[in-house]
């Protein structure tokens, strides 16, 4: 019954171990463009858009505390054909003192509701940030840039997803009607 239950749920799953899928269901297969086959054994490093991408998120990871119940974020991700995507990202280690021994983790495709549009990563951390409610200053200060730099950002940010103001921005990357 487990397997069928992690075989056909709803939402992509895996199991990572060391970064490298060891599982994955017909979800996942679908929201990445490939069988379950080829996607087995492939190092996940191959759905980032980027290295530089793959090394934020790892360096993230390694700075969770191990309390912490679980990982969530929405990322860009590439699908096998090389497209670009959203996706809500959602999982944990089970081995917290080696957090890319061993891990579950859940993807949601989200390009239905949130187009891709062309970021730079800065502009993607201060989009991520800006959803979370941070202030340019709070945003500043986590990436170590000036609020000013910081407001620059978003100011490319609005005219990219042709937003007015703040509010429909944080809409916007979040999908939400506006």
């Amino acid at each position: 019954m487990t397997d069928l239950a992690f075989d056909n749920a709803p939402v992509g799953l895996i199991v990572l171990e060391q970064r490298i899928i060891r599982r994955c269901n017909l979800q996942f297969a679908r929201i990445f463009g490939d069988t379950v086959a080829a996607l087995t054994d492939l190092p996940v490093f191959d759905l980032y858009p980027s290295p530089d991408d793959f090394a934020r998120i790892g360096e993230t990871l390694q700075r969770i505390d191990p309390a912490q119940d679980y990982y969530s974020d929405e990322r860009i991700m590439r699908r096998r054909t090389g497209e670009l995507f959203w996706c809500r990202v959602r999982g944990q280690s089970v081995t917290p003192d080696q957090p890319f021994h061993s891990g579950v983790w859940s993807f949601a495709d989200l390009s239905d509701d949130r187009p891709v549009v062309s970021l730079t990563p800065r502009e993607r951390d201060v989009a991520i940030l800006t959803c979370r409610g941070l202030s340019a200053k709070e945003i500043g200060k986590q990436l170590g840039l000036s609020y000013r730099t910081i407001e620059t950002h978003r100011a490319h940010l609005l005219t990219k997803f042709e937003a007015r103001k703040l509010p429909e921005l944080v809409a916007k990357l979040s999908g939400m009607p506006f």
